[in-house]
């Protein structure tokens, strides 16, 4: 008698792939899916995600499995949740990481959907995590055992309805272990390099990409100090992000960095390193992964980007569900439409989106 029902997120990919034949191996009744995502029309040959070779190699996976497999149609959804956000976000002023949106809103949200539709009980993907109870009985993400490959951070934004249904069958793995199983179940994507993130711009650049798709970004402006001195013109605040050193394409007797970005009067503002920084930021649409907010004022640690390293701080909440973050030390890369994510040694207790200062 076969197990519960698990649809397998699968890209292609090694890591989807082995999460697949590992739960085919434990008696699970697995389906694959793999989306098919919004490619800039006459680009998408250079999608890094659900190319045709990916999906043909999702497809050889599944018959070596033995499991069904369906494609489904996310374009318009992804487009509108992802893409459309990502622009809207560098807009603003922001440097988006769109791989949060897309596991809350379009992996975790509408292909859960799909995956319940047809009676599975859970849904798994190839994800770097584990989960474990507290002693609540609620679900908790904790770091996977592989440390340069967790990928707990991008996953702060779950909850636990979600999580319910969720199976991360490489969490206790590591990357040179999951390729040795690939290897071992003979699957067809055990070389297969890694995957990118920013699936939607191909080989192209955001700048480049931007620069198509919403050309109001294309609108110079003076370079300044702190102090006012105009060093030169930059070509469009979201072609910058905060603490770049290269390409700012002016002269200077020491290296500048970017330190802030001015939308009130399209001002890049840049300096040495010493004026790099800050030892606070406010972080707003928090999610708490237990549901509530932990008791606050809170010493934890916390990731501002995805390679980051956990720094210590202070957590205070706010009024409108936003939240302050007071560091023991200057953190030089604090910029705003990043994640900061907390966690209480390997738990993530939530996280949300880093505000302008």
């Amino acid at each position: 008698m076969a197990g519960p029902r698990v649809v397998v997120a699968m890209s292609g990919g090694v890591d989807s792939s082995v999460a697949a034949a590992l739960l085919v191996q434990q008696g699970y009744d697995v389906v694959g899916m793999m989306m098919r995502l919004w490619s800039e029309p006459g680009r998408e040959a250079e999608n890094r995600c659900c190319t045709p070779d990916a999906l043909a190699q999702a497809r050889l996976v599944a018959g070596k499995l033995g499991i069904p497999f369906y494609a489904v149609d996310a374009r318009t959804v992804f487009y509108e949740q992802i893409v459309s956000s990502f622009i809207d976000a560098y807009a603003q002023g922001a440097t988006p990481n769109p791989c949060l949106s897309c596991n809350r809103h379009i992996r975790w949200t509408f292909l859960l959907q799909r995956a319940l539709s047809i009676d599975a009980q859970f849904m798994a993907t190839g994800h770097y995590v584990r989960l474990i109870p507290s002693d609540q009985g609620q679900i908790q993400i904790q770091r996977a055992v592989d440390q340069a490959k967790d990928q707990s951070y991008v996953l702060h934004v779950l909850n636990q309805d979600q999580l319910r249904h969720a199976i991360f069958p490489l969490g206790e793995l590591t990357k040179p272990q999951v390729r040795q199983l690939a290897r071992d179940f003979n699957l067809p994507v055990a070389e297969r390099p890694e995957s990118q993130d920013l699936c939607f711009l191909g080989e192209t650049d955001y700048r480049s990409f931007l620069a198509r798709n919403y050309p109001d970004v294309l609108n110079p402006g003076p370079i300044q100090t702190s102090s006012g001195l105009n060093l030169g013109r930059h070509q469009g605040l979201a072609f910058y992000t905060i603490g770049q050193r290269k390409g700012l394409g002016i002269a200077a007797a020491e290296p500048l960095y970017v330190l802030r970005k001015d939308r009130s009067t399209n001002t890049l503002v840049v300096g040495p390193l010493d004026e790099l920084g800050q030892t606070e930021l406010t972080a707003a649409n928090l999610n708490w992964v237990a549901g509530v907010p932990p008791a606050a004022p809170l010493r934890l640690q916390v990731k501002i980007r995805y390679k980051a390293a956990p720094a210590w701080g202070i957590l205070t909440l706010l009024p409108g569900n936003q939240a302050h973050i007071r560091f023991d030390q200057k953190m030089r890369d604090i910029t705003p439409g990043q994640a900061a994510v907390f966690y209480d040694g390997d738990i993530v207790l939530g996280g949300g989106i880093i505000q302008p200062s």
